[in-house]
């Protein structure tokens, strides 16, 4: 059934949906829903807010600009079937599937090794035996926890769960108060049918929907080696499967938090160690300021002269504040003089903006208090910075403005 459902959508996407640019190549149609208007009807009056209004006919299309976080987790469980075939409607032109593993170590998409307590059904199954830490309720001021992870089970047994909204109530007294977390601005409309999937069935999904791929290589939550499996054969397995699977090298963007996986792939296979992603994520580094070039360690000269191409830092590393405007930071001045290409993370996660934004917004929140000024960032973002790419958790967002912006389609 589920076969049959996916190329029903992979046909609709791929031929009906297809059109012509101006070039005369094919570009796949989007269906970016109502939401983008709503941003832009939100933004504050000006320039841009004229310029995105006049793109509101459209067309809309796909492009590589637009990139699927996890799928489309606004309102669809992330990492599930279902997440990315709406991501793809949406036009986003790559998706993500966030790596972890098994017990018998095989390759699964989830965001984290230990996030099935609140990404899956897992609690209220026979599995939830086998976690790695058991529901408690909240006591006093104790909240309810629980640890589940892809390294508690097997991969038959992940098969068996079903994707839920990554979320988790800390007040709750019972399995069932824990598991109904889901945040007002997000919704579990979508929920009912949270399709889990394994690395390789991420790869023939996005084969069949004709989008790009960018895996990331979660840290793991367990000692490595995990039974003999080192972080290295870890870092080859991941890579190895899209070989088997016949993706060409320009279909995949590699990513880690963790440089030494990024070298290794540079090293090792270069056609595809060309696009591997750097995400950095030194901000967790107490010696680390994003506006101090020497706590940088390595440089991004040293980064480029290690072979790494393309940077991904969190959006407010990338944008500062000046004279209530949003301007390309010190760090986004220094990565683009380095010749890195940039991709950031993460647009539409972050609910209602009236207040500041919170941590995507962290550098700007003085200059954000409408839902609208995401358009703003994502204007700096991709104009004044020069972006290849943005993450989005709804890429109808960034796919009506990289449409409305004449960017190439995929």
């Amino acid at each position: 059934m589920h076969k049959r459902w996916l190329l029903v959508v992979a046909a609709g996407l791929l031929a009906a949906c297809g059109s012509d640019d101006d070039n005369g190549s094919s570009r796949v149609e989007a269906q970016i829903g109502s939401r983008p208007f709503f941003l832009v009807n939100d933004m504050d009056e000006g320039e841009l807010k004229q310029r995105l209004k006049a793109c509101e006919d459209g067309p809309f299309y796909r492009t590589n600009f637009s990139i699927g976080h996890r799928g489309a987790p606004m309102q669809y469980p992330e990492h599930t079937r279902e997440s990315y075939v709406a991501a793809a409607q949406m036009g986003a032109g790559i998706l993500e599937c966030d790596v972890a593993f098994t017990a018998d170590k095989e390759l699964v998409c989830r965001h984290s090794q230990c996030d099935l307590h609140t990404t899956t059904n897992i609690l209220e199954t026979d599995l939830a035996s086998q976690c790695s830490q058991p529901f408690t309720p909240a006591e006093g001021e104790q909240p309810a926890s629980a640890k589940c992870c892809t390294s508690d089970i097997t991969l038959a047994q992940f098969k068996t769960l079903q994707g839920k909204m990554d979320a988790a109530n800390p007040q709750a007294s019972t399995v069932a108060e824990y598991l109904d977390g889901t945040a007002d601005w997000r919704t579990d409309l979508y929920a009912s049918r949270g399709t889990l999937m394994t690395h390789k069935e991420s790869i023939e999904l996005f084969k069949q929907l004709g989008v790009g791929m960018t895996p990331e290589l979660k840290t793991p939550s367990v000692d490595m080696p995990f039974d003999g499996f080192s972080q290295q054969d870890y870092a080859r397995k991941m890579l190895q499967e899209y070989i088997d699977a016949g993706v060409a090298a320009k279909d995949v963007w590699l990513q880690s938090f963790y440089l030494p996986d990024v070298l290794q792939w540079i090293a090792e296979n270069p056609e595809f160690g060309a696009q591997a992603v750097y995400l950095d994520g030194r901000y967790s580094d107490a010696s680390f300021d994003h506006t101090d070039s020497q706590s940088w360690q390595p440089s991004m000269e040293q980064l480029v002269a290690d072979g790494v191409k393309i940077l991904a830092p969190p959006t407010w590393m990338l944008v500062r504040e000046d004279n209530g405007r949003i301007v390309p930071s010190v760090y986004a001045e220094r990565a683009k003089a380095a010749g890195l290409q940039l991709v950031t993370w993460t647009l539409e996660r972050s609910g209602p903006l009236a207040n500041g934004g919170g941590w995507y917004y962290q550098t700007i929140s003085e200059t954000t208090n409408n839902d609208g000024d995401q358009m703003e960032l994502l204007h700096v973002l991709a104009q004044d910075i020069g972006v290849i790419g943005v993450f989005s958790d709804w890429a109808g967002t960034t796919t009506f403005y990289a449409s409305c912006m004449g960017m190439e389609a995929r």
